[in-house]
């Protein structure tokens, strides 16, 4: 399991399954989860949750995502790899290993210990997970 510190400014958590991140921005709370990969896909990077009020701005950054390929994700629940196959909540799809949504549903519910983040192979592929973060509880 690859595990990265990225210094926000002041907080560290260690959580179950990795190390968390958060910070106080202008925006409000951010935090960050590893994206491990998943059926050796090589894609692993990072997912970033930032408060809007009581929406959530999830940002998305995989190294080794193939270029140009559209990939799904979304937030469903429980955790990687054991996640349920409904999604909970849409994501924008990951683009070149890049994806940004803003979902009406507040930080706290996101980091409860309940969901994960999941990005599939392609739409016609959605069995096929490439990478998924577990989003540990607290910030």
């Amino acid at each position: 399991m690859r595990i990265h510190l990225m210094v926000f400014s002041s907080i560290l958590v260690l959580a179950a399954g990795g190390i968390a991140a958060a910070q106080m921005t202008s925006a409000g709370l951010a935090t960050e989860r590893g994206m491990e990969q998943q059926n050796n896909s090589g894609q692993a990077g990072f997912v970033t949750l930032v408060e809007r009020g009581e929406k959530t701005l999830v940002n998305i950054r995989l190294d080794g995502a193939p270029a140009g390929r559209v990939e799904p994700a979304h937030v469903h629940r429980g955790e990687c790899p054991k996640i349920n196959p409904a999604p909970a909540y849409p994501l924008n799809p990951v683009v070149n290993g890049r994806s940004t949504t803003l979902v009406n549903v507040p930080l706290s519910r996101l980091v409860s210990g309940n969901y994960s983040v999941n990005v599939h192979a392609s739409a016609k592929n959605l069995t096929h997970y490439v990478s998924c973060g577990y989003l540990t509880p607290g910030t």
